[in-house]
């Protein structure tokens, strides 16, 4: 056979001689661009995100030349730095030939208290009352200002109680990065005594002794697992190390923001039970994994933890500050090391454990903000701050973030043993004109109980037996103006937006439900087996508790479906 004859074994001379390799490649221009912004910071892999904030904060979207270039500064594939770019929310990637965002954007918040208090009238008139070219209006899941409902965010600066009023006279003015409020500074702090506890322990302490305070006050995970807090740290120091520490601040659970009014107002009590902890099981580096959607307690943590180094209680970069980028599964303990690991958020199969295998596959404790901030509580002021509070047969003291059709939203510290409706009476009772119909009892993920179930005290392991639990106590209230079924379509929406996409029963699951949830009349046995799928079959606490809004709208608003 001739060779010519022979198609597709000899190259034709066309292909030989290629002066670059294939893919897209590196333009001068941008990677010089990449390179002035990273600066001198070390190129690891674990700072991907960090450097995709960089690039957007600058550039206001992430171009295709700019991967590009980050991929080749940090010697990392094309595809690895791709994938990472476009599972977050806040990065905007802009392919060649695509148009970038405009300068300025808008995002209004779609949970349930901000759309309870009108939030998609809010973003139809600011779509149809804005120039395009100039301003992007888009929907965004919990920004954590429940209280202020409905909010949105105008680059960095978030608006309470928004009207398009108030957003025109936000942009005249300029008005596009969070302010930062008055809180208790380091001096401040000091001259309370604070530090005093942290300074003795690392002199003489015992880290036992320590955790069975802990354990004596009762204390539990308040990001919304509930296990006890103490007992964490037992297990992490049983394995060798180096060993790290996580705090959970991504606070993404719509109707929740009992974490930063903390910070807000007190950072030093939550850093310095960050301290009290990394003591505890030795930790060589402290990790603070914080939402993205806080830009201004960001900017407190940084200055603050800055005094820290400066005042010599903590040396430097020993408290590594990480920013999250738009993605409510960095909730779940092992997706957030994911993110502080620069990668996808997606959660981790177990076991291992986190406190076995986590950052860096290093034993981990992981703890969140709240839990936190009272573990600097009970080491100063002993267990009984917690212990000593009963109420309904329960011990404790509860932050429950409450909205919706109260008069008096926000966060309201009361025992652990409250009732829906001792937490109504707190937050000035209902709105005038609106009587109780039901109420979420701690995030989306707990579902709807109805007003005749008033009595239930809200606390750990009281609601599991009805089919709910208190998870991080977002409580929204709903009143007889307002459709339960309307209610859980928004938050089976907000699972559907939010998974992660790892497993096929949450991924095709939330968005086969939402669609069934849509029809005139709800197919209840065909919702029940679905739910019956996603629950047992869900790697993560996402896709196993997305069903409880479904079944409970079923089983106690049964007229509305």
């Amino acid at each position: 056979m001739a060779l010519d004859e022979r198609k597709g074994v000899w190259k034709s001379g066309k292909g030989r001689g290629r002066r670059t390799p294939k893919g897209r490649q590196v333009e001068d221009k941008a990677w010089a661009e990449v390179r002035d912004l990273l600066g001198d910071r070390p190129r690891r892999r674990d700072l991907l995100i960090e450097f995709l904030h960089l690039i957007q904060d600058e550039y206001r979207c992430l171009s295709a030349a700019h991967l590009r270039a980050l991929a080749e500064e940090m010697r990392l594939s094309m595809a690895e730095v791709y994938e990472v770019a476009t599972f977050y929310a806040h990065f905007d990637v802009v392919k060649e030939g695509e148009t970038p965002p405009p300068a300025l954007t808008i995002r209004v918040c779609d949970s349930l208290s901000c759309e309870l208090a009108g939030a998609e009238q809010l973003r139809e008139a600011l779509e149809n009352g804005m120039d395009p070219a100039q301003v992007r209006v888009m929907r965004a899941p919990c920004m954590g200002r429940c209280d202020t409902a409905p909010v949105l965010e105008l680059g960095h600066n978030h608006i309470g109680h928004a009207t398009p009023e108030k957003v025109e006279a936000a942009i005249a003015a300029g008005e596009t990065h969070a302010p930062v409020e008055r809180y208790e500074t380091l001096s401040a702090y000091l001259e309370e005594g604070g530090y005093s506890e942290l300074k003795a322990l690392r002199a003489e302490g015992d880290w036992e002794e320590v955790q069975e305070k802990i354990l004596a006050s009762g204390l539990r995970g308040l990001g919304g697992a509930g296990f006890p807090s103490g007992r964490k740290w037992g297990f992490v120091r049983a394995n060798p190390g180096p060993r790290y520490l996580a705090v959970n601040g991504d606070e993404g659970e719509p109707g929740t923001f009992k974490d930063r009014v903390y910070i807000e107002g007190e950072p030093h009590v939550f850093l310095e039970g960050v301290l009290i902890a990394a003591w505890a099981v030795e930790a060589e580096r402290c990790f603070i994994y914080m939402r993205d959607e806080y830009p201004g307690i960001i900017d407190i943590l940084r200055k603050e933890i800055r005094a820290l180094e400066e005042a010599g209680i903590v040396e430097k970069d020993y408290i590594d500050l990480r920013r999250g980028a738009g993605a409510y599964i960095c909730g779940e303990e092992s997706a957030m090391i994911e993110s502080i690991e620069g990668k996808r958020g997606i959660p981790r199969h177990r076991p291992p454990y986190v406190a076995q295998v986590g950052i860096f596959d290093r034993p981990t404790l992981v703890h969140n903000v709240e839990t936190l901030y009272w573990v600097s509580k009970i080491c100063r002021e002993g267990p009984q701050i917690l212990s000593s509070v009963e109420k309904n047969g329960r011990k404790g003291l509860r932050s429950y973030s409450v909205s919706g059709r109260v008069k008096s939203p926000g966060v309201h510290l009361l025992p652990a043993g409250s009732t829906i409706m001792d937490i109504i009476k707190a937050a000035g009772g209902m709105l005038d004109g609106h009587r109780l119909k039901a109420y979420q009892p701690g995030g989306p993920s707990s579902g709807l109980l109805p007003a005749s179930m008033n009595d239930i005290p809200l606390d750990f392991d009281t609601l599991q037996p009805h089919g709910s639990f208190i998870g991080s106590a977002a409580v929204v209230v709903l009143s007889d103006q307002d459709s339960v079924r309307d209610a859980a379509l928004n938050m089976l929406q907000f699972f559907e937006d939010e998974s992660c996409g790892q497993c096929t029963p949450c991924r095709v699951g939330c968005e086969k439900a939402v669609k069934l949830m849509m029809a005139d009349k709800w197919d209840q046995s065909l919702l029940e087996e679905l739910c019956q799928t996603m629950t047992d079959a869900s790697i993560c606490g996402l896709g196993q508790a997305a069903p409880n809004p479904i079944r409970l709208t079923i089983k106690h608003f049964p007229e509305e479906i």
